[in-house]
């Protein structure tokens, strides 16, 4: 009597568990690698930054501690035997530290808003004041260089709980940008209004070289520095537009650029009314035309385009 063989038929439902199973771990595995190039790219990238900020950080320091140590040299083999020269040595120095002062508050400044650690003094401001007196400030600055500030400022800008100094170094650092990337008879626009819901919105506008989508996002970074190539042509430490995107989160408010080759740079500095000031959001950025975000104010303002 033979015996009746059974054989085993594939269990279809294990097989495709099988597939998933394997199927999902190649899926993760992928997409592990992917994690780890892009950390990768990114590490690099934020390494190559850092080199690129501490070569100009170089460059920076080492330019006014010889210009201190020079002139004081000068001074002291002088003595009072030239009293005009030494007081124009004098205010070269005096250049130089204030030079360096501003680098270090710089580092210092974008080192403790990382850390977590700034922290704000809110107290009831006038805005047209805030913008007045920044405007001030580097008036001077913008004749020598032959440039045009415009000034145009809302007839209702309310007052907001704001920290002062802090809107002020916002305000600073980018017109501070506009003047130092405009060409001499270029023109620069600071216009500021009233929002409906009771802040304010302070736009800089400027006729420099422009930037585009990749540079923005550049500037935008911590150590990020634009054209890394031309950086002795215009010298900074590249900090000034990441500190005032944080100390504009830091407001409950937002920060906008936009800006094209060719058409110039706008930043809009958006402030929330007083109620809000404690209310964080992140920062806009945008691509738009520049030349969009300027007519808007000048015709905002009333000035001629």
């Amino acid at each position: 009597m033979l015996s009746r063989r059974t054989h085993a038929r594939p269990n279809s439902t294990t097989l495709l568990a099988e597939y998933c199973e394997t199927f999902g771990y190649m899926r993760l595995r992928a997409q592990r690698e992917t994690a780890l190039r892009m950390g990768k790219a990114e590490a690099e990238l934020a390494s190559r930054s850092k080199s690129e900020f501490l070569a100009n950080m170089s460059h920076e320091l080492r330019t006014p501690l010889n210009a201190i140590i020079g002139f004081s040299d000068l001074i002291r083999h002088l003595g009072g035997s030239n009293p005009d020269r030494n007081v124009e040595y004098a205010g070269n120095i005096a250049e130089a530290g204030r030079h360096l002062l501003n680098i270090i508050s710089d580092i210092l400044d974008i080192s403790k808003i990382e850390s977590g650690t700034a922290t704000l003094s809110f107290e009831k401001h006038d805005v047209r004041e805030l913008v007045e007196s920044s405007a001030v400030l580097v008036r001077d600055r913008m004749e020598e260089k032959n440039q045009r500030l415009d000034v145009r400022l809302g007839r209702d800008l309310p007052s907001l709980v704001v920290d002062a100094r802090r809107i002020k170094q916002i305000l600073i650092n980018l017109l501070s940008n506009a003047h130092k990337f405009t060409p001499p008879r270029g023109r620069i626009l600071i216009v500021a209004n009233r929002t409906p819901e009771g802040g304010a919105t302070i736009a800089v506008a400027d006729t420099g070289p422009g930037m585009t989508a990749d540079e923005i996002q550049v500037a935008m970074k911590p150590f990020g520095q634009v054209r890394a190539d031309h950086l002795h042509s215009h010298s900074g430490t590249g900090l000034g537009l990441p500190i005032a995107v944080a100390l504009a989160k830091q407001h409950g408010g937002d920060l906008a650029v936009a800006s094209e080759p060719g058409a110039g740079t706008t930043v809009v500095l958006k402030l929330p009314p007083s109620k809000d000031h404690l209310v964080q959001q992140p920062p806009v950025v945008t691509t738009k035309t520049s030349t969009s975000l300027l007519e808007k104010a000048l015709r905002a303002s009333g000035v001629p385009a």
